[in-house]
């Protein structure tokens, strides 16, 4: 089986999602970018995304006005994201956050160290969703590790065990990959699209696949009847 290097994944990945839709983008609202990046825990992006749109429909998608709402009504906006009590906690944690620095462009402006730490001490914030904020609406340098990451790169026999830390993961990945935010967040979103329409966590479509000739794990998959 040929060896494969980061690079190589990446490249394959482009060449198979390149020219296909990913919903952040550099002109996306930066809130808009956590909140979402908060509903999304524990649910898929299109349970988010409805759950996001109730927000806009109801003109509450700014820190001062959904700050405004009490938390029934948070609650009843965010319902299709599902966990929306907590959700609704977590999104409360983060508007106070919001709060204690000004404003949210003072927040996303701090140096990525100071900003990453301000996250995580924020409750329902953690490693995978600091980063997506910090990537996706602060625009600085980080990598995203997900549940996608590490189906892929685990099966195709590269970086730590599936189950191993977020930081092994992140140390796995980040010396192979240009250290600025536009290629993060494009990494990030080719894997996450690969993962949702070819690598798929039951009956992957190997066969579509371009990294299938350097993958154990397609190697082993039952061929289609």
């Amino acid at each position: 089986m040929p060896d494969l290097a980061i690079p190589d994944v990446v490249a394959a990945l482009e060449r198979m999602h390149g020219a296909e839709r990913w919903h952040w983008t550099p002109e996306s609202d930066p809130f808009e970018v956590a909140v979402g990046a908060i509903l999304v825990q524990h649910t898929n992006w299109t349970n988010a995304e409805r759950a996001v749109d109730r927000l806009r429909e109801a003109g509450v998608l700014d820190p001062d006005r959904l700050a405004d709402l009490p938390d029934e009504a948070i609650e009843e906006l965010i319902r299709p994201s599902g966990q929306y009590r907590t959700k609704t906690r977590k999104l409360r944690a983060f508007l106070d956050l919001v709060a204690r620095h000004g404003s949210l462009e003072a927040l996303l402006v701090l140096p990525s160290d100071a900003l990453r730490a301000e996250l995580l001490a924020t409750w329902g914030i953690g490693d995978e969703t600091a980063d997506a904020i910090a990537l996706y609406a602060a625009g600085q340098p980080a990598l995203v590790v997900d549940a996608y990451t590490r189906r892929l790169f685990s099966r195709l026999g590269l970086g730590p065990p599936p189950d191993d830390s977020y930081g092994a993961w992140q140390a796995f990945l980040v010396g192979e990959l240009p250290p600025d935010a536009p290629a993060l967040a494009r990494f990030h979103a080719l894997v996450v699209l690969h993962a949702k329409h070819l690598c798929l966590a039951r009956r992957p479509h190997c066969g579509d696949c371009h990294l299938a000739p350097c993958c154990a794990f397609a190697s082993d998959a039952p061929l289609p009847p």
